[in-house]
């Protein structure tokens, strides 16, 4: 049978947390829910049917030690792809990736270009790192390459303070920034602590990753701006470790570290409830592994976000937020089939049934 010839995906398809259909059919590669005239070569697929799940803080291409080879790549992209993740923001990576473009068996990828850090703070063989003054020649250098996202560190530990501390000048952000978006790229940016946040958010910032040091006197101001945060919390679990590695040489900042940990559940809560946007990411491809996309929503959910909340933040909310289609008419049949429905228990996100991507049955 030729796969991708008509798929008929029944049972539920969750159009949107309250647009559920019966059935939906992938017809070339695309999505109609509008039977085909004259359909014989068909494959049914049974189960709940959601939008390929988005990982919005991915790095392909990218190990602890810095850029990989291109098979290792590969393998990165193929267990994302096998846990369900379909749509990746690579928020940083010195790779060159786009020969995954090419290859309609894995991922889309949404790049932000390589990260930009201040010199010699930030993990090595990972960023550009300069000073200030060409903080904005640069953004608009990875503006230019990515995919309309750009990725600052935008704190990050200072030696001789011993502690975490802001990398950029507000009147430097705020110029890059505004570059950034007179090209048409948004820009997010790494922190940990709490102050270089509202620096950033003030400086016109679109999104903030991790957020551990997002306060409650900070969170009015990102809901305000509306500036989306990317909790990563599985990647945020391994901070006492980091603490504990790094407590004889910086007892300081592994304090702060630890502080950070204990109230990341209560963080990540206040900023959703009082209406900051949050979606999901992992982080992986630094130390952390590929294919952590339900652990994260399962996070979300212990965090306290209600389950279909933390659901649309890896599907329906997380694709608008990114300019991509989810389970539309037309659409590219890019979904996730799973045997109960995810709304009611998050944990099945673990276990899919029938992968998708781009018309063609994967897994």
């Amino acid at each position: 049978m030729n796969e991708r010839a008509v798929l008929h995906v029944t049972g539920r398809v969750l159009v949107g947390p309250e647009d559920v259909r019966d059935e939906l059919w992938v017809i070339d590669g695309r999505i109609s829910y509008d039977r085909p005239a004259g359909a014989r070569d068909i494959r049914t697929v049974e189960g709940w049917a959601l939008p390929g799940l988005v990982d919005a803080h991915c790095h392909v291409g990218l190990d602890e030690h810095g850029a990989v080879p291109r098979e290792i790549a590969e393998k990165q992209a193929l267990t994302d792809r096998d846990a369900g993740t379909l749509l990746i923001r690579d928020a940083g990576s010195p790779s060159d990736t786009r020969w995954v473009d090419d290859r309609d068996d894995l991922p889309k990828i949404i790049r932000a270009g390589r990260h930009i850090a201040r010199t010699r703070r930030y993990i090595r063989n990972y960023a550009w790192e300069i000073e200030p003054g060409d903080l904005t020649a640069y953004v608009a250098q990875e503006a230019r390459r990515g995919d309309g996202w750009v990725k600052l560190v935008g704190d990050w530990i200072d030696r001789d303070l011993g502690d975490l501390a802001p990398c950029w000048p507000r009147e430097a952000a705020q110029a890059a920034i505004a570059e950034a978006h007179r090209l048409g790229a948004r820009v997010t940016a790494h922190c940990f602590a709490e102050d270089s946040l509202k620096d950033l958010v003030e400086a016109g910032i679109d999104c903030i990753e991790h957020a551990t040091g997002l306060t409650e006197d900070l969170i009015p101001l990102f809901a305000e701006r509306g500036v989306a945060i990317v909790p990563t919390l599985v990647n945020i679990a391994t901070f006492p470790a980091l603490a504990a590695g790094g407590e004889a040489k910086y007892p300081r900042w592994a304090a702060h570290m630890r502080r950070l940990h204990e109230r990341r559940y209560d963080t990540v809560r206040n900023a959703h409830d009082a209406g900051v946007p949050v979606y999901v990411g992992t982080d992986a491809g630094g130390s952390l592994a590929h294919g952590l996309a339900a652990a994260e929503v399962a996070e979300l959910v212990t965090a306290g976000i209600p389950p279909v909340e933390a659901l649309a933040a890896t599907t329906w909310a997380a694709r608008k937020w990114l300019g991509r289609p989810g389970l539309e008419e037309g659409a590219p049949a890019d979904l996730v089939v799973y045997e109960t429905d995810p709304r009611a228990d998050v944990r099945v996100l673990a276990a899919p049934r029938r992968i998708v991507l781009n018309g063609r049955v994967v897994g």
